[in-house]
């Protein structure tokens, strides 16, 4: 069983492993995004571990999405093939070796090693709010969590994909993480640090943004989690900080969604695109399907309270995952903090 200390050390850390001690059905996963200088190999690999509840199966993989062709893959490996830190970001599933130094890499589809060329920055931990779930972190009865490991970092290192040598120096990468019993019902979330503004300017941004069916707290809730890095500070949108949800849409094409916080207004509207299938936790098994891809477009504008406008522009290369019974998602009434 998991003891307080270890429960707090792990809410301080969110890009380490929290599984150890915890009783019933877990998963955790990290997401490690690699896009190459040019845009043309944009490519997520996915270490993690689960644990069916009430003693059934516990498996390691490493999922693999082709972000252009939205091919996957699920590569399933014995649980006692994975390792992990409960204090960094250091993780181990058969030869494949993730931290925060890069990369090493033995799959059907992608072999080799890619380096971090620049630091990992992640979302600012405080004792007051342990990352970008923010209080909601202290929460034992939240049934999934999201940390975000790093907004961005460059590449440097050659992957042998599919038989072929591709150079990713001066690539971009990203990094984040889930872990749980299971994730929610229906959600939205978008990822892109491929930022560029309307003069075709490139700053060095990074936005995350994701809102989900919360259940557990005395009523379903619809809870909103966003983050935007940009001009070296993190503005947060988020159900923890008071934010509030001025518009949210979803239909086949798009999703539209107006926030406002103390960090201003954002406006966000993401081109919906086929994507890949891949595996994602269910309290039983690593069954359910969902569709991911890494060629959304997304279009923001960032308002501040006073009425400026901080940026205007599209994030490319985008991750893009639209799941469940959007229609109750968008019904739905968002908690107040």
């Amino acid at each position: 069983m998991r003891t307080p200390f270890q429960y707090l050390l792990g809410v301080r850390h969110p890009e380490a492993f929290h599984g150890r001690g915890v009783s019933g059905g877990y998963f955790e996963g990290w997401y490690v995004k690699l896009v190459s200088s040019d845009g043309t190999q944009r490519w997520a690999v996915i270490p993690g571990v689960f644990r069916a509840e009430r003693g059934g199966a516990a498996e390691a993989f490493v999922q693999v999405l082709d972000g252009l062709t939205g091919r996957s893959w699920y590569h399933r490996y014995d649980a006692d093939a994975f390792a992990a830190s409960e204090r960094e970001f250091a993780v181990r599933v058969g030869p494949n070796i993730f931290d925060a130094s890069g990369i090493t890499v033995e799959v059907p589809q992608l072999a080799g090693r890619i380096d971090f060329a620049t630091p990992l920055r992640p979302y600012p931990v405080t004792a007051r709010v342990p990352g970008i779930m923010g209080w909601y972190g202290y929460l034992p009865i939240m049934e999934c969590r999201h940390g975000i490991v790093s907004f961005g970092h460059d590449l440097a290192g050659t992957l042998d994909v599919e038989g072929v040598a591709v150079d990713f120096d001066g690539g971009r990468g990203y990094l984040e993480k889930d872990w749980g019993r299971s994730f929610p019902s229906a959600y939205v979330w978008a990822a892109s640090n491929h930022l560029a503004d309307a003069s075709g300017e490139r700053p060095d941004g990074s936005l995350m943004a994701s809102c989900a069916v919360i259940p557990g707290l005395g009523r379903r809730f619809r809870g909103s989690i966003v983050a935007l890095a940009l001009g070296g500070r993190v503005r947060t949108w988020a159900t923890w900080n008071g934010s509030r949800d001025l518009d949210l849409r979803i239909d086949d094409q798009t999703v539209h969604w107006r926030m406002a916080g103390p960090d201003g207004t954002l406006d966000l509207a993401a081109e919906r695109v086929r994507g890949g299938l891949l595996h994602a936790p269910l309290r039983t098994a690593m069954h359910r399907r969902v569709e991911e891809t890494l060629d959304a477009r997304l279009r923001l504008r960032l308002t501040a309270p006073d009425g400026a406008t901080l940026f205007d522009g599209t994030g490319e290369c985008a991750g893009l995952e639209v799941f469940g019974d959007t229609d109750g998602l968008t019904r739905l009434p968002a908690r107040r903090r």
